[in-house]
């Protein structure tokens, strides 16, 4: 798997905060766990990770809705 960023949005499925490590996680070969590491580990020691969360958080678009199916319910 490749870096995929052309179509990197928010994720609606994984989001905890604001989508973005989940977006991250199904774009990229990383998972969004290991993006959320990341992302705290860069906050404590660098004290930027926040920044750049935050900069994601309103630079990367948000998923479409899924649109949803109803089944056709079966005649009495």
């Amino acid at each position: 798997m490749e870096w995929n960023f052309r179509d990197l949005q928010r994720s609606r499925r994984d989001a905890w905060f604001g989508g973005v490590c989940g977006g991250l996680g199904e774009h990229t070969p990383v998972p969004s766990w290991l993006w959320r590491v990341a992302f705290i580990a860069t906050t404590v020691g660098l004290g930027c990770g926040l920044v750049a969360y935050v900069a994601l958080w309103i630079l990367m678009p948000r998923a479409p809705v899924a649109p949803v199916v109803v089944a056709d319910e079966p005649a009495p």
